[in-house]
This record gives structure tokens, sequence and C-alpha cells, in this order.
């Protein structure tokens, strides 16, 4: 079991890494081809927007690669659920304000982790 809750860690550390990437780095490029549905001249004029969103995704993915550097389990596992729950709220308020497909990406594999942290902590 805690295989498969790193590997769900781990797993949605590098996608954040790569929302990361492509906000801070590669906005007016790769942005424009994961948010198809925003006029291309938006890009431009959002950059520093998307900039800062990219440093938040940034430190969302370094809490949980933290958390697997934790030597105490308990310790490990409640870092773990605090950066997997900020995933959550994020792709829950994404999935509601932009587009649904951001719960399959964010919010649905945070919950998972979630969910098995939990099993693992109080039921087995």
């Amino acid at each position: 079991m805690t295989i498969i809750i790193n590997l769900f860690i781990v797993l949605i550390a590098i996608t954040h890494l790569y929302i990361l990437w492509f906000e801070m780095f590669a906005w007016e490029t790769r942005g424009r081809k994961v948010f198809r549905q925003f006029p291309a001249e938006l890009f431009p004029k959002t950059k520093v927007l998307a900039a800062n969103q990219g440093l938040y995704n940034g430190f969302l993915a370094a809490g949980l690669i933290w958390s697997l550097l934790i030597s105490n389990v308990a310790w490990s596992y409640n870092v773990a659920l605090f950066f997997l729950g900020c995933v959550l709220t994020a792709g829950l308020y994404g999935t509601f304000t932009a587009s649904k497909k951001i719960f399959y990406v964010q919010g649905l594999p945070s919950l998972i982790a979630i969910v098995l942290i939990i099993l693992k902590r109080w039921v087995l």
C-alpha cells in the first residue's frame, strides 16, 4: 500500500511540475495547446499571471516531494495530506470555474491518494 501511495504522490508532483513549466516558461506556446478555448490574444496579456499560478503549482509539487523525504511515517502522511488537500481544493475549484477535465487531472488523483492514506492509517 505504501508503494501505491508514494506512486500517486510522485505522479501528482510530476503533474504539478509540468504545470509549473508550461505556466511559467511555455505559456504562449504550450499554454495555447492546453487552454484551446482561450483566445490567442489573451496569452501575451496573461503571461505574468500564468507564471504566478505556475509558481504556486511548484509549491504544491515541492510539498508533495518533501512529504516523501520525511522519515517519520506519521509526519510524512500529515504533510502529504495537507498538500494533497490543497491539490484537491484547487482541482475542485478549477473543475467548477474552468474545465471539468481539471477534476480528472488534479482532483481525482489527489482524492484517491487521500483515501489510500486514510485507509492505511486508520483501517489497515
